[in-house]
């Protein structure tokens, strides 16, 4: 099974004897709204319309835990996590499909999260509720209380000295803007830079106008470019772990596994005593 489904292909599949479970999970980043502009509300956004059976997730309560030094968007407690996965009926045994407004990176948020704790069936709606040609719906539904507990992966995430190690020896890839990585601006985080030895590989570039993924040649070829050769295991950051989950999305779609660095930039810059390079080259 892919990591991506496209909009047809799920509404196939709802029509089904066994039909997936459906999140939305719209989501943005409100550090980087205009000022003056009224906060993102994804629960609003959901109750004006939602694709039919939809269940909201909240990805700062319920995919995230409280910001601290762990990073701006660390780990959920597993247990806040699993509950809210059950409340909204998903299974161990059954498909999972997650939605958000197109960026796409909330949606891969809780795509990783489910396969990193052990859900078999996960995929994103390609290019998010805009590939969506069907009615949407108010009505909030009250699925069946699910079975899924999660259980983290033994590989597939890595800490702050974790990172570290694959800047040395593997390939680290930072999915934030590149003035960003250069560290020209800091809208968010204490101090600009990145990880030394990291590559800039902004999330965006994986994307078409449209938001949808890139062919999966086309994305190979790119992450091949960026160092992704010879078996070399490959990591992703980003500000707070949330645009990297679309980037190791992007990764899998190129049949490439990569580990995600969950407290990502907002974690390592957030500790003084963590070196930090600045410029366009990694070292």
């Amino acid at each position: 099974m892919t990591a991506i489904i496209s909009g047809s292909e799920l509404a196939s599949d709802l029509t089904g004897e066994d039909p997936p479970v459906i999140l939305d999970v719209r989501w943005q980043l409100t550090a980087a709204k205009a000022p003056g502009e009224p906060a993102f509300d994804g629960r609003a956004e959901y109750a004006a319309g939602h694709l039919p059976g939809a269940v909201f997730v909240d990805l700062d309560a319920e995919l995230a835990g409280p910001p601290g030094p762990g990073g701006r968007h660390p780990l959920p407690d597993l247990d806040v996590f699993g509950a809210a996965m059950r409340t909204a009926g998903v299974f161990a045994d059954r498909d999972v499909v997650v939605y958000d407004g197109g960026q796409g990176w909330a949606a891969a948020r809780a795509w990783w999260l489910l396969r990193w704790t052990g859900h078999p069936s996960v995929r994103v709606l390609d290019g998010g509720l805009a590939a969506w040609r069907g009615g949407l719906s108010t009505r909030t539904p009250d699925p069946e209380p699910g079975d899924f507990v999660p259980k983290p992966g033994e590989t597939g995430a890595v800490d702050a000295d974790g990172a570290a190690a694959l800047a040395r020896s593997g390939l680290l890839l930072d999915a934030r803007a590149a003035e960003r990585y250069w560290g020209d601006v800091e809208p968010i985080d204490r101090v600009g830079g990145h990880i030394p030895g990291a590559v800039s590989a902004p999330t965006t570039d994986n994307v078409g106008a449209d938001g949808r993924f890139l062919p999966r040649e086309q994305l190979a070829d790119r992450f091949r470019s960026l160092g992704a050769v010879n078996g070399a295991e490959v990591g992703v950051y980003c500000g707070s772990g949330v645009s990297a989950a679309h980037e190791v999305l992007a990764l899998a779609v190129a049949g490439i596994p990569a580990a995600l660095y969950p407290g990502s930039w907002s974690e390592w810059s957030g500790d003084a005593s963590r070196p930090v390079a600045t410029g366009p080259d990694p070292q």
